[in-house]
């Protein structure tokens, strides 16, 4: 015979009821049609009460720990309180105290992605945004390298920082590392690629402009109009294999070079709009908590929902380029606040 479901909240509450009028266990049963063992078991339960919580006794922490605790924190930024902890030999403080003691002098929070700037930083995004407000932008093709791994992107971590100090830039590499590299670029309401690096090519200029003629070139430039090409400007961020004389010499041969060639001001992520698209593109491949098994399923997973972002989206991100430029200025050449990846 199967097991009968628990007393419902109005049974319990009529059994009480019952009882309260003088009712015995066995006729409140009856009433019920339940068990009367059932009945029993409830009655007990309820005269037993909560049992009182019995608190275990907690390690004491000195204050020449305490000390030693808020040094460890100011040197290891973004640390676990465990980690901490460790470091200065102090065991057996379970979690909850050791939170406890670490609030009073830091905060839980996420490394800053984006590289602080200085007064030349912010001089050349406003010279940036001069130049670039009488250009028609759709005829920019924004471009940009992401890497993708197989946990998710690498600046979702959280960890504690002492009050009063910065949460540190993460060292973000470009190669390597157990990911898959990704070269894309956006026009008008175009998606150029994604092209997939070769995985262990580290790219310098040589591998750079290499990749450049395999995909770029040979898989789409080549079969634009020659009205297409002497009108289009091509956009790229300083890293060391873009900038590089190599680099710009194998372009200046394809007919990309002086105003052609955007000049590009540094630290400035917020002012490319191909970076929202990557920020589209994790949100997707990511979703959910979503892992992947291996550096293929990865880069299916990039291709899949790169064919998802429709021209709509992609148009909807270049136009906006002409209000980014007066944010630009009107921020002084601060931060747009328009990067979300």
């Amino acid at each position: 015979m199967g097991q009968k479901k628990d007393l419902t909240g109005s049974e319990r509450s009529n059994i009480v009821r019952y009882l309260a009028e003088g009712c015995s266990s066995l006729k409140t049963a009856k009433l019920l049609k339940r068990d009367h063992r059932t009945i029993k078991r409830f009655i007990q339960n309820s005269q037993q009460g909560r049992k009182k919580r019995v608190d275990k006794p907690r390690r004491r922490i000195t204050a020449h720990e305490v000390r030693k605790v808020k040094r460890a924190a100011a040197k290891m930024p973004l640390a676990t309180s465990l980690a901490i902890f460790q470091s200065c030999n102090i065991t057996g403080v379970p979690k909850s105290t050791r939170c406890a003691i670490l609030r009073d002098m830091a905060k839980v929070r996420k490394a800053e992605r984006r590289p602080p700037l200085n007064k030349t930083h912010k001089l050349k995004h406003q010279d940036w945004a001069r130049k670039y407000l009488r250009t028609d932008v759709s005829k920019v093709l924004w471009t940009d390298e992401m890497r993708v791994s197989l946990d998710g992107p690498d600046g979702w971590a959280r960890g504690w920082t002492g009050k009063g100090q910065r949460a540190p830039v993460p060292l973000r590499r470009q190669q390597g590392g157990g990911g898959v590299l990704v070269w894309a670029g956006i026009i008008k309401d175009e998606l150029v690629g994604p092209f997939r690096v070769e995985d262990g090519v580290k790219l310098n200029s040589q591998s750079y402009c290499q990749f450049l003629e395999d995909t770029f070139s040979k898989q789409w430039y080549r079969k634009k109009s020659a009205s297409f090409k002497k009108n289009m400007i091509f956009m790229q961020d300083n890293a060391p294999s873009h900038a590089s004389k190599y680099s710009t010499a194998w372009l200046a041969r394809k007919g990309i070079k002086e105003e052609k060639l955007m000049t590009w001001p540094p630290c400035s992520p917020d002012l490319n709009p191909i970076e929202n698209l990557w920020s589209i593109i994790t949100c997707e491949i990511y979703k959910e908590g979503k892992r992947y098994t291996s550096l293929n399923r990865v880069w299916e997973a990039v291709v899949a929902a790169a064919r998802n972002v429709d021209g709509e989206q992609i148009k909807t991100l270049t136009e906006a380029m002409d209000g980014r430029l007066l944010s630009v200025l009107a921020k002084k050449g601060g931060y747009t606040g328009r990067w979300t990846l």
